[in-house]
């Protein structure tokens, strides 16, 4: 393994680069997500960064590595990566029996419009007369409040059929003076718009209601706050604090799954807001009664409002969320053709195309070269072979196996019993979606059945996607899962 160094000038270019991100990301976000990070160095062209926590990294990687990444190497031009590691381990102790305590996230600020700027609150630290520790101080509803990117308001979210239920509620949430839907809850797939939606109703809340008391946070940030009150002996001001907010907005709940502690906080909390007709908005990775881990009654309160599902991309709205980037950012010297090359080649999540203009702009920038189709696909060949994985028929029949509960050996077998003839049609047609394969092929790997069999289970399964919603979503969980 290289050894990390720290040239001459890694120092001024790191700090160039902080520059930069507070300029971008203004105070509040800077100084509670990026201000922490310290350099390590530098080993093999690729940066290394720290961070305090594991929560503090694992944020900064899901929301700020890739324009990090841009600015060093606008830097430095022989750099290829950035890497984040945690500092230290933090010490657990004090843990509510059946949850994991998660490291400690610094406390955000206060947050402010799209395009304010507000330096961070930091917390102020007293003794505990009961233990000895040393705790923070009970943090107010702002500062338990993560920071909403300005970036993701509803004027720049691209709105296409995939999508357009889930902006339409939020658009209802946020502009309603009373309880619109309670709870909204937004659902689907890693990086298709659902926390973009969830900070959009953020920032319009604060700016048409600006005397409401708004809490966003992820699910793991609440756990955190849970066990941190349960360690301290502080849960009544826990309970204050999230109880008396206007709108609670939590994010990707099922990492609550069996912390069985926390869910039961989480349940009280939730019924003492709706008792209040105060607004709850929450966002998961699947539908309310697909939740693992969690428990019964809190998926059937999740499922009391309105469940809006933000669907996979479509072809057209890829291609509209580029144009609308390059149009934002003003990149005017894309061609078209580029655009469409993208929107059809990289078809896994927003996020991952969204990275993958910016790579693309940044390298014909730095090396001076044109963007055309042939530099996208030297630039890009590792995400578009990442895109050309084909899900293979027999990954489809294991997994649609498992879903239904039925045999592997059944997707191959004579039986026509409904149970098992109705998943094997499902089978047939994942296969058909999601592979390459002509229909003989595909009724060979199904115990050498006749193409027209194939045929007739491709729209069977049509039909019953058009005319049953709850099989729909059924259907499209498992696209999902298949092709995580």
């Amino acid at each position: 393994m290289s050894e990390t160094l720290r040239p001459d000038g890694i120092d001024e270019q790191w700090v160039q680069v902080r520059t930069r991100l507070r300029q971008e990301v203004g105070d509040a976000a800077f100084n509670s997500w990026l201000k922490p990070l310290g350099l390590v160095g530098i080993a093999d062209s690729a940066v290394t960064l720290s961070a305090p926590t594991r929560f503090m990294r694992d944020w900064v990687q899901s929301h700020y590595l890739d324009r990090i990444r841009e600015l060093w190497k606008v830097e430095r031009p022989g750099v290829r990566a950035v890497s984040l590691q945690v500092k230290a381990a933090i010490r657990k102790t004090g843990v509510a029996r059946g949850d994991a305590l998660p490291a400690p996230e610094p406390m955000a600020g206060a947050l402010p419009g799209p395009g304010a700027a507000s330096p961070a609150s930091r917390p102020v630290v007293v003794a505990s007369s009961q233990r000895g520790d040393v705790r923070p101080e009970e943090p107010t509803e702002r500062q338990l409040s993560a920071p909403l990117d300005p970036r993701f308001t509803f004027d720049s979210f691209v709105v296409g059929k995939s999508n357009e239920f889930a902006h339409a509620a939020a658009r209802r949430v946020a502009e309603s003076e009373t309880v619109a839907f309670n709870p909204l809850f937004l659902y689907g797939g890693v990086g298709l718009g659902k926390t973009h939606l969830m900070h959009a109703i953020g920032w319009h809340i604060r700016q048409r209601f600006p005397n409401r008391k708004v809490i966003y946070l992820s699910a793991e940030k609440f756990l955190y706050e849970f066990v941190r009150a349960v360690r301290f002996q502080d849960t009544m001001a826990f309970k204050e604090t999230f109880r008396s907010v206007d709108v609670l907005m939590i994010d990707d709940i099922q990492f609550i799954a069996g912390k069985n502690n926390t869910q039961e906080e989480f349940f009280h909390t939730f019924n003492a807001l709706c008792d209040r007709h105060r607004q709850i908005i929450i966002s998961g990775d699947r539908s309310p009664s697909d939740l693992d881990g969690i428990e019964e009654r809190i998926r059937s309160r999740l499922g009391w409002g309105l469940v809006a599902d933000v669907q996979p991309t479509d072809y057209e709205l890829r291609l509209a969320i580029l144009q609308a980037k390059a149009e934002r950012a003003g990149w005017r010297n894309l061609a078209p053709k580029v655009l469409e090359f993208l929107a059809h080649r990289i078809t896994s999540n927003v996020r991952e195309l969204e990275g993958a203009l910016n790579r693309l702009v940044a390298y014909a920038n730095l090396v001076g070269r044109p963007i055309t189709l042939e530099t996208a696909q030297e630039v890009l060949q590792d995400l578009l072979r990442a895109n050309d994985r084909r899900v293979t028929i027999e990954e489809i029949q294991k997994k649609v196996a498992e879903h239904y509960n039925i045999k592997f050996m059944d997707m191959t077998s004579a039986r026509r019993a409904r149970v098992v003839a109705r998943p094997r049609q499902v089978a047939m047609y994942l296969a058909k979606q999601l592979t390459s394969r002509s229909l003989p092929e595909i009724g060979r790997k199904f115990g050498g059945r006749d193409h027209t069999t194939v045929m007739h289970a491709v729209k069977k399964i049509e039909q019953l996607r058009s005319t049953d919603s709850a099989f729909a979503e059924d259907i499209d969980l498992l696209k999902r899962m298949l092709e995580a």
